[in-house]
This record gives structure tokens, sequence and C-alpha cells, in this order.
């Protein structure tokens, strides 16, 4: 920038500091000018309000005892005294039956004139009757007569005089200040935007050229400019030493950001590897429990088997030794029946178990897509829960409509509601309580709302906005590892789609929401790889 266009940046700066000093010192002045031209107005208003109600009260006082009277030159005396004050235009004085009877007005030159005929009148006019309180000669008392009315018209001139006289002061104020405060800023602008100039031109060479290249301003002044100028100095040193440290600390912010992205990646790692663990563990669990479950009623078959083989070798040595008798045929027969009903009635409710544990393990296993009836479903997974449920004293309901069809993650929902059980039964109950699980599912067109509900302890509060954080758990210490919910929180929201939402009273159970599409949307990529399969 030239030395030229400077000077014309600092001339505009003069020139707007100075107009926004006299616009700001205007308005001030307008403002209180205008307040007290209100307020003198309200004065002047309530002077004249007073002047207009003495009259009226002294002329209904002493008018009507004249007036009854038709004592002429009385009325004429009192509406002579009364017209003393500038501020009244005129008095007419009416008689009941005659009409004007008396009155006053003042002319344009001041002077005050009888009024001979009922002419119109310039001014405000105010009407008041004129009433006489006569003593009656039957002694009943005073009773008011309406003899006649006034009428008085006023002049507001002396008001608006007043007012204009008061705006012509303020002005002429106004005016005299702003050439005192224009004349007084120029003066003083000018003396210090010399010293601020040559602060400015360090700064731009400051902002342009480098801190190591400009020079120091001299430190020659004593006053409040020189104090500004020694501080400029000192923050171009501080400046220098900044950028100094600035460098550095970009190259170790560099360093730190590379190692940090490591750490990031090595920690998404770690995570994804826990979460794998938990579910692995949770699917460890539950060929654990489906295993001792289906013992028991293998192990009942395998008794009935050698029952029936033993009693099958009996009836096979008697029928050999020609001893056979009818008793022990029936015998064979009873023997026989009862252990072909264990058998069956153990080997289906072997089979049973096992086709709900080799669903729910194949769909966790292999994460496949298929389209499923949801009720079902929903039944063969807390069947594969049996053996943890039977150790406890609660049941679980199940509300769900027939032939809702899920086009999803079987496994994946299969990993949702084991968690949500399983956190229900290891949080929300003590072992010794008795308790339900209600799993409510309701079609509302292309989605599925699902509730989790329980009647147990309920979360508390501190932890009700944190329960799908990971590791956050009541039991820690005891087997917890505060993952639970927070696998189910991501399946929901980047596998299904959906969202999940948790309430919960103290002392009356929690909820979990769940809202899940019908249809699970591909992840972003897929849409192309399902055309070419289809």
């Amino acid at each position: 920038m030239t030395s030229k266009a400077m000077m014309a940046t600092t001339m505009r700066t003069q020139v707007r500091l100075t107009l926004l000093f006299v616009v700001i010192v205007t308005l001030v002045l307008g403002i209180s000018g205008s307040y007290t031209q209100y307020t003198l107005s309200r004065d002047l208003e309530a002077g004249s309000a007073r002047l207009r109600t003495g009259v009226l009260t002294r002329l209904q006082t002493s008018l009507p005892s004249a007036l009854w009277d038709l004592d002429k030159s009385k009325v004429d005396s009192i509406v002579a005294a009364e017209m003393l004050p500038p501020e009244l235009i005129a008095i007419r004085v009416y008689d009941a039956s005659v009409g004007l009877f008396a009155g006053e007005m003042r002319d344009a030159a001041g002077a005050l004139q009888p009024l001979l005929s009922d002419l119109a009148i310039a001014g405000m006019p105010v009407e008041a009757p004129l009433v006489f309180r006569d003593a009656g000669g039957d002694g009943s008392g005073a009773r008011p007569v309406i003899v006649g009315k006034v009428i008085v018209n006023f002049s507001g001139e002396q008001i608006n005089a007043a007012l204009r006289s008061e705006v012509r002061r303020k002005v002429m104020e106004v005016l005299l200040l702003d050439i005192i405060l224009v004349a007084a800023l120029s003066l003083s602008l000018r003396i210090i935007f010399r010293p601020l100039r040559q602060l400015r031109d360090g700064l731009v060479d400051l902002a342009t050229r480098g801190s190591d290249d400009v020079e120091e301003l001299p430190e020659t002044r004593r006053d409040e400019l020189g104090d500004v100028i020694r501080g400029f100095n000192a923050v171009q040193r501080k400046l220098k030493s900044i950028i100094e440290r600035i460098r550095e600390a970009e190259d170790a912010a560099r360093r730190s950001q590379h190692e940090t992205a490591q750490a990031m990646d090595e920690l998404r790692r770690a995570q994804e590897s826990l979460l794998q663990a938990e579910r692995l563990a949770s699917l460890g669990s539950l060929v654990a429990g489906v295993a001792h479950e289906i013992n028991t009623p293998v192990g009942i078959a395998l008794t009935s088997a050698s029952v029936l083989k033993e009693a099958t070798d009996d009836i096979s040595a008697a029928v050999a030794g020609g001893a056979i008798k009818k008793t022990d045929i029936m015998r064979y027969l009873e023997t026989a029946s009862e252990s072909a009903r264990l058998i069956m009635n153990n080997a289906y409710r072997a089979a049973h178990l096992i086709h709900s544990f080799k669903q729910i393990a194949v769909d966790q296993v292999s994460e496949a897509r298929r389209l499923f009836e949801l009720r079902d479903y929903i039944g063969e997974v807390v069947a594969s829960l049996q053996p943890t449920l039977k150790k406890t004293r609660i049941a679980i309901t199940i509300d769900c409509p027939p032939e809702i069809m899920f086009d999803s993650y079987p496994g994946a929902l299969a990993q949702v509601l084991t968690n949500l059980v399983l956190n229900c039964v290891e949080h929300a109950f003590d072992a010794d309580t008795a308790g339900t699980i209600h799993i409510g599912v309701r079609c509302d067109q292309d989605w599925i709302d699902m509730q989790v509900r329980d009647n147990g302890r309920g979360i508390a509060p501190d932890l009700i906005d944190r329960v799908f954080d990971p590791f956050v758990t009541t039991r820690r210490g005891q087997g917890g590892t505060g993952l639970g919910l927070n696998i189910v929180f991501n399946l929901i929201a980047k596998q299904f789609g959906g969202t999940i939402t948790v309430h919960s009273t103290v002392g009356q159970g929690a909820t979990f929401l769940l809202r899940l599409p019908r249809v699970t949307p591909l992840p972003p990529g897929m849409d192309g790889q399902a055309d070419e399969g289809g």
C-alpha cells in the first residue's frame, strides 16, 4: 500500500470517527430533548386541564344565582373576571328559556368584546350545566334546578408556542455541541493518528514481510502511545519465539497424529476381537447348556432301551426253553410298551433341542441372510435358552402375531435376543427372585416394533444413558464384560438399520424398544452384488 493510499485511509477513518461521535451525541441529545419535550407538553397539558377545571368550577358556583335572578350585570362581571387568562377565547352563558344571555370573546388583537349573538368561535369548547339549588317554600329542602349552561372556548396556542420555543432551543443546543465536538475531535485525532500511523506501518510490515525482517519501532515517546509502541516491540519479539515453537509443535503434532492413527487401528482391531470373543462365548455357553439338556433325554432313552433289551433276552430264553407263560408274555409287553414310550418321548425331546440348537448355532456362525417367520424363530431362540433359564425362577412370555415374515439376518437377531434376555437374567433379578420377561412384537407396515420388558429392579439413573457404551457393567469382577448391550446396539444400528432405546424406573423393571425394518437394507456397495447374484 502506497503512502497516499494510507493517508487516504487515515482521513477516512478520522471522518468516520467524527461522524460516529456526532451521530451518537446528536442521538443522545435528540432523545433527551424528546423526553424534555414530552415532559413539558405533559406539564402544559396538565396546567391547561387545571385551568379548565378551575374556570368551569368557579362559573358553576357563581353564575347559577345571578342567572336565576336574571342579573345581567352580575353575569357580565363574572364573565369579565374569568376572561383575564389569555388561554380563554370566549365564555358564553345561556339561559334555559331565553338562549344566549351574556358572553365575551377575545378578538385577534387580544381585546375583549361582548357577544351579542351566537357566533362560531375557534378553540376547544367545554360545556357545563348551571344548576341552582332552590330552598323551596314548603320547607322540603333544597332542590336542584337547571337554569342554563355555560360554554367556554380555550386556546392551545400558548402550549404550542412554548413547545416550539423549546424545540428551537434544543436544536440550537445540538448544533452548538456538534460544532464543538467536531472541532475537538479533529484536533485530538490529529494528535493521536500520527503515532498510530507509524504503528500501523509497522504492523503492515509485520504481516506482509514476516517477523524476522521487520525492525523494531523507536521507543522515544513517554506517553500512552509510547507504551503501545513498546508493547508492539515486545509482541514482535514474543512472536518470533512463538513462531519457532509453533514450527516445532507442528512437527511433533504430525508425528503424534501418525502414532494416534496407528493406535486407533490397533484399538479398533482389539474392539472387534473383544466383540467376536463375546459372541463366541455366548455361543459356547449355549453349546454347554444344550449339551447338558440333551444328556437327560438321551440317558433316559438309553436306560429304557437297556431295560427293553434285558426283557427281550429273558422272554427269548423262556421261549427257547419251552417254559413260556402267558403272564411272562404280558409282563414283557408292558415293559416293551413303557420302554418304547419313554424312548420315543425322550428321543423326540432330544431331536427338538438339537433342531433348535442347530438352527440358532448355524445362523450365528454363518451370518447368512434369509426370509423367516418371526414368531417361530423367537420361540426357537427362547427354547435354546431354557438350559440357562431352568436354573432360575424367571418365566418368558412371547406376544407375537403369526405370519410376520422378516427378511434379515436370523443369527444377528438370535444374538440380540440372547443378549437382552441374559442381560435381564443377570442384572434385573436376584438368584432366587421370581420374575417375568415379556417379548412383544407388533408390525407397523414396513417396520417391526419389538419390546423386551422385565419386572426386575430397573436401571440406575446414572447408568441409563450409558448402558449401550462398551465395558459398562454392574457386575465388574463377577464375570460381566460390559459388551453385551454394546453388541446389541451395534447389531441393531449397523446390521439391521434400526434403532434401540431403553426406559427404566428403579424398582419397576426396564423396557428395551427395538424398531427394525421388515426388509433389512443392504450395506453400502452391496446393491450391485445383489443384482448380479439375482
